[in-house]
């Protein structure tokens, strides 16, 4: 999981539980999303990279590009 990209479906940020879409398995997921420490709000439709996985279903994320 970790270093793969996915798309934030739900507003991911600082005390919030977002939402993201990874492609795995020969398929997309849905995953529980939390920032990774120092990242900001991740609006809806941001392409972001998975740092940190948490079995089974939750993941910390960062933007994968500079806006």
């Amino acid at each position: 999981m970790i270093g793969l990209d996915g798309r934030v479906t739900g507003t991911v940020g600082p005390g919030l539980v977002g939402e993201v879409i990874v492609r795995i398995r020969g398929g997309a997921e849905h995953f529980l999303a939390h920032p990774a420490h120092g990242t900001g709000r991740l609006p809806v439709g941001t392409v972001v990279t998975v740092v940190e996985y948490l079995p089974p279903r939750t993941v910390y994320v960062m933007a994968a590009y500079d806006n």
